[in-house]
């Protein structure tokens, strides 16, 4: 890696951890023109909860991880999308010169606002075994028969507990709410780009363009379009870097 460039920040989405960056951070040697940072997102992973999960919070949090006032590209899946165009607000002092948001829900009903509040009251589980927690935890990340069961990714989503097996994320966080993609496009100061799979459930490209008139739609993809096939971000990351 080299310190020369702008620094590509690299945020995931709600119930996964960093290690879903791999096969993309494995690309980026001798062809990202900087260096890059993949941290946990507060409460996934190995990072610690938060009293309190919103855009944010969660924002403040990945701000104080960027340090150098160097120039800042971000590239955030779903809810790291989102902190992705908070922090290109400069409301959190990062000097972001880019940032794509892919695959953001951008719509939710009341119905889906009161399933994730409701998820993120129950209890933590208890599962009896690591492979209990692991299909929970893929599940939950929207990684089911994307990633195996002995992958990085999986081994930072459970953990051993005195009476069983947990999944490391903080379910609090899926209490987070909706974005407000209007809004954090009019108060951004950066070069932004929206994309998302062909086939994203979460984010289908008609919901793109109700927000911005140059979406990016990766063809044959899905939601987790960076794990399926990572190779597929470079024309995203290509118009980052020359925004920066």
């Amino acid at each position: 890696m080299t310190d020369e460039g702008p620094l590509l920040l690299l945020l995931h989405g709600l119930g996964a951890n960093r290690h879903v960056w791999r096969g993309l951070e494995e690309q980026l040697p001798g062809r990202w023109p900087g260096d890059w940072l993949a941290p946990d997102l507060p409460g996934h992973g190995e990072a610690p909860p938060l009293r309190t999960y919103s855009f944010g919070s969660l924002a403040a949090e990945v701000a104080e991880a960027v340090t150098g006032g160097r120039r800042v590209v971000v590239l955030g899946h779903s809810l790291g999308g989102v902190i992705a165009l908070t922090l290109a607000s400069g409301w959190f002092r990062v000097p972001v010169a880019a940032a794509c948001g892919l695959g953001i829900k951008l719509r939710w009903s009341p119905g889906e606002l009161a399933k994730a509040a409701e998820v993120a009251a129950r209890p933590a589980r208890v599962f009896g075994t690591r492979a209990e927690a692991a299909q929970r935890w893929l599940r939950g990340a929207g990684l089911d028969g994307l990633v195996g069961e002995d992958s990085p990714a999986v081994g930072a989503g459970v953990t051993e507990a005195e009476d069983g097996w947990r999944v490391t994320v903080d379910q609090r966080a899926f209490a987070v709410g909706g974005p407000d993609p209007a809004g954090l496009l009019a108060a951004s100061r950066a070069e932004v780009v929206l994309a998302a799979g062909e086939h994203d459930p979460m984010c289908p490209a008609e919901h793109l363009r109700d927000v911005t008139a140059d979406p990016v739609v990766l063809r044959g993809l899905g939601h987790n379009a960076h794990v399926e096939d990572p190779a597929a971000l470079w024309p995203l990351l290509d118009r980052l870097a020359a925004a920066a």
